[in-house]
């Protein structure tokens, strides 16, 4: 019996789901969409290929944090300049960006490739109940 492996070709079949981030941990919603961006819950899954499907992600200004995360977990950026490097708290960033927490926690459990830019694409965040992806069909998929 042979290993079939996935091509870009036959990948093509593309499932949008929808994930409600009401009252879920970050790290562990994080997890289950890196799943479903890579293809693993799927039996064609191959490491080299994109063969996940598209996630659409709601309600992520409602995603939760564990213990004192929400206040002493910190992101930093840095603008290229000396000196210049500055720090956001968790609480700061859900209350002007609530979509980064989870497009960054997402992005730190796929692989540092392009492979990982291309399954990115396939991430929509949304701060409210709300999203323009109805023409997509997208099917609920409980955590």
């Amino acid at each position: 019996m042979k290993t079939t492996l996935a091509k870009t070709s036959n990948a093509a079949d593309k499932t949008w789901f929808v994930v409600d981030a009401t009252d879920q941990p970050v790290g562990r919603l994080a997890v289950k969409i890196a799943t479903i961006l890579r293809g693993r819950h799927k039996p064609t899954y191959t490491p080299h290929v994109d063969t996940g499907d598209f996630v659409v992600v709601i309600n992520a200004d409602k995603a939760k944090f564990t213990g004192n995360k929400e206040t002493d977990k910190t992101y930093m950026f840095y603008t290229g300049w000396v000196g210049t490097a500055y720090r956001r708290t968790a609480e700061f960033m859900r209350g002007h960006k609530p979509a980064f927490i989870i497009e960054h926690a997402v992005k730190g459990m796929l692989p540092k490739n392009r492979l990982a830019n291309a399954m990115m694409k396939k991430l929509k965040v949304y701060a409210g109940a709300e999203h323009p992806h109805a023409a997509q069909n997208p099917v609920e998929y409980k955590i």
